[in-house]
C-alpha cells in the first residue's frame, strides 16, 4: 500500500538533508577520506516486513561504538528501534546493523549518534508490506560510471514520492584508471576519481567506493530509499567469471585475492547482507529474487575470435560450435546450488499465491542478434578491433549465434533450465536487468511457449550503442535490431536514465525514464516510455 509523504514531512526532510554534504564539496574522495566523523551520510537496505539494515561510516582514530536510532517521525520524539554498532577500522570505519521489531509497509526515519553526541544526517527507509498488497513501485538502476557525467538519474528519482524500493543491479562503480573508459577527452571536468590507477588491492577498492559515494546524488538516493543491490562485473573488473576476467592479468596477482578484496569492499560500503544471493517478499504481490551471476559459478565466456582462431572455414567452424559446445548443458551461470534455491523459490512463491516472481539480476536474458545492417553502420575510419568485431558479429549471426556472449545468450542451456523452471512453477516471471547501457523490452520464451518478460534498464551514465555506431539514427538501429531479434519488443539505444517498475495485482508497468543530459548537472527528463504486461500472459501487451 502506498503511503504518500505529506508536504511538511518532505520540507523537513529537505531541510535535514542539506546538512552533512557541505564537507564533501571538496574534490571527491580525497576530502571524504581525510574527513573525520560521519563522512558519507547514511544508507539502508535488505528490507523485510519487520526489519531493515542500516549503514553509515564514521572515521576516527579508533573503533567507535555508535547508536542507531529509528523513529516514525523526523524529530525522533519516540525511538522505536535501533541498537549499538561499531564502526571499525578493520571494516574501513563502516557500520551495519539490522534493526527488527518493526511494522510492515511503513516509512521510518533513522540516524546514528556518535559517543560525543554528533549525529549523522537523517535517513528514511521503508519496510516491505505483509499480507494483501495492491501496489508496489521499484526503481531500477545500473551502470554508473562517474567520470562520464552526472548521476542525474539518481537526482530525478530522489525528488519522487512514489518509490518504495530501489534495486541496483550492478556496475555501481567502475574499476578503470583515470583516462581509460572514459578517455581523457571524454571525461567530464570535475568528475575525477580516486585512486587514479586501476583498482586491484583492497585499499584501492575502498578508495573508489569513497570517491563514488562522495557524489551528492548517490548519497541522497541512499538517504531516502532502501536499496537492494547486487554486483555485476565492474565491481570486480570487466567481464569477470569464477576463474578470472577479461581485465585481469598475471601482473595484477592472483584472481582469488582480487576477487576477495572486491567482495570485501562491497560488503563494507554497501547496505547489503553478507550472503551472495537472497530474496524479498513483497506481501502477496511479489517475490523478488536477487541471484549472483558473476563469480560464484559462471564459466568463462565464449569468444567468437577464439572459436575461429584455428584458421580454416570460419563459417563452418561457427556452425559446428553453434550446434555443439555452445549448447553444452554443463556450462553454468548460477551453479547447481543457486539454481536449486532459485527454482525452488519460484515454486514456493507461486504455491503461496504470490502474484509476480521478479528476478532482479545483471545481464540480458532475452536473445538479441547482430543485425545484418551493422556491416554498413561502421565507417571506414573505424579502428581495426571494431572492424574485426563487426566481421566476427556478422559471421556469428549467420551461424545463428547472438550478439553478446557475456549475457545469458552465452549460456543457453542454463537459461533454458531457468525459464523451464519458471514455466513448471506457473510463475509470472519478470526479469530486471542492467549491464548493456541501453534500454530493452524483451519477451522471454522457452520450448516455444511464453516464459515471462524482461525489463532491461539503460545506464545512469555509461555510453551505449550510440557511442560506437555514430551517424545512424536510433530508430534505424532499433528497427534493424528488432528485425533480427524476434524477442525484442522495444529498445532505446541512445539515452541514459533509469526505470520504474509499477506492480499491481493484474499488471506490471515498466517506465523507462530518459534524462535530458549527463554533461550538466540537472534532473530534467527528456521523456518516458511505458510498456505493460498483464498477469498470466507472460509477454508484453501489444504496443
Amino acid at each position: 500500500m502506498h503511503h504518500h509523504w505529506g508536504a511538511m514531512e518532505r520540507r523537513l526532510l529537505i531541510k535535514l538533508g542539506t546538512t552533512g554534504l557541505a564537507a564533501l564539496s571538496l574534490p571527491g574522495a580525497a576530502a571524504a577520506m581525510m574527513a573525520q566523523g560521519f563522512t558519507h551520510g547514511v544508507a539502508s537496505g535488505e528490507p523485510g516486513a519487520n526489519s531493515v539494515l542500516l549503514w553509515t561510516r564514521y572515521a576516527a582514530a579508533n573503533d567507535t561504538v555508535l547508536t542507531a536510532e529509528l523513529s516514525e517521525s523526523a524529530d525522533f520524539a519516540r525511538i522505536v528501534g535501533g541498537g549499538s554498532v561499531t564502526a571499525s577500522g578493520d571494516r574501513d570505519h563502516t557500520a551495519k546493523i539490522v534493526v527488527d521489531g518493526l511494522q510492515p509497509g511503513r516509512w521510518y526515519f533513522y540516524r546514528f549518534v556518535a559517543p560525543n553526541g554528533t549525529k549523522s544526517i537523517t535517513g528514511r527507509t521503508r519496510t516491505l508490506p505483509a499480507g494483501p498488497t495492491s501496489a508496489f513501485t521499484l526503481a531500477l538502476f545500473s551502470c554508473s560510471n562517474l567520470p562520464f557525467g552526472w548521476f542525474n538519474a539518481y537526482a530525478h528519482a530522489t525528488a519522487r514520492g512514489d518509490i518504495d524500493l530501489v534495486a541496483h543491479v550492478g556496475d555501481y562503480l567502475y574499476e578503470y584508471p583515470a583516462g581509460n573508459y572514459p578517455s581523457q577527452k571524454q571525461m567530464l571536468p570535475g568528475r575525477e576519481i580516486q585512486p587514479a590507477h586501476e583498482i586491484v588491492a583492497l585499499a584501492d577498492y575502498r578508495l573508489r567506493y569513497a570517491a563514488y559515494r562522495a557524489d551528492a546524488d548517490l548519497q541522497r538516493l541512499h538517504q531516502l530509499f532502501p536499496m537492494i543491490a547486487q554486483w555485476d562485473d565492474h565491481e570486480f573488473t570487466n567481464d569477470a567469471w569464477k576463474g578470472g576476467a577479461q581485465n585481469h592479468n598475471e601482473g595484477e596477482g592472483e584472481w582469488t585475492a582480487r576477487m576477495a578484496a572486491a567482495e570485501r569492499a562491497y560488503r563494507e560500503w554497501m547496505p547489503v547482507a553478507d550472503t551472495r544471493w537472497r530474496d524479498y517478499q513483497v506481501g502477496d504481490l511479489a517475490t523478488i529474487f536477487l541471484p549472483e551471476t558473476r563469480v560464484t559459478a559462471r564459466d568463462r565466456q565464449f569468444e567468437v575470435d577464439e572459436i575461429i582462431a584455428g584458421g580454416g572455414n570460419a563459417a563452418a567452424t561457427l556452425k559446428t560450435f553453434a550446434e555443439t559446445s555452445y549448447r553444452d548443458p554443463a556450462r553454468q551461470m548460477l551453479g547447481a546450488e543457486q539454481e536449486k534455491w532459485l527454482f525452488d523459490g519460484f515454486a514456493a512463491s507461486t504455491k503461496a499465491g504470490t502474484r509476480w516472481q521478479v528476478c532482479a539480476q545483471q545481464v540480458v536474458m532475452g536473445t538479441i542478434f547482430t543485425p545484418p545492417e551493422t556491416r554498413d553502420w561502421f565507417g571506414g575510419e573505424q579502428p581495426d578491433y571494431v572492424r574485426r568485431r563487426v566481421e566476427a558479429g556478422q559471421l556469428a549471426a549467420k551461424a545463428g549465434l547472438p550478439l553478446n556472449l557475456d549475457a545469458w545468450d552465452g549460456y543457453p542451456a542454463a537459461r533454458s533450465r531457468l525459464l523451464a523452471a519458471a514455466q513448471r512453477a506457473d510463475a509470472d516471471l519478470v526479469t530486471l536487468t542492467g549491464d548493456t547501457h541501453n534500454a530493452w523490452a524483451l519477451d522471454l520464451a522457452e520450448d516455444g511457449r511464453p516464459a515471462g518478460i524482461e525489463i532491461a534498464g539503460h545506464s545512469v551514465t555509461s555510453p551505449g550503442f550510440e557511442s560506437y555506431i555514430k551517424g545512424v539514427a536510433d530508430d534505424a538501429r532499433v528497427a534493424a535490431l528488432r528485425r533480427s531479434s524476434p524477442q525484442l519488443q522495444w529498445a532505446n539505444t541512445e539515452d541514459r536514465g533509469y526505470v520504474t517498475v509499477q506492480m499491481t495485482r493484474d499488471r506490471v508497468t515498466a517506465n523507462w525514464h530518459n534524462v535530458e543530459t549527463i554533461r550538466t548537472h540537472t534532473p530534467k527528463l527528456k521523456g518516458t516510455h511505458s510498456m505493460t504486461a498483464a498477469r498470466g500472459r507472460r509477454k508484453y501487451d501489444a504496443a
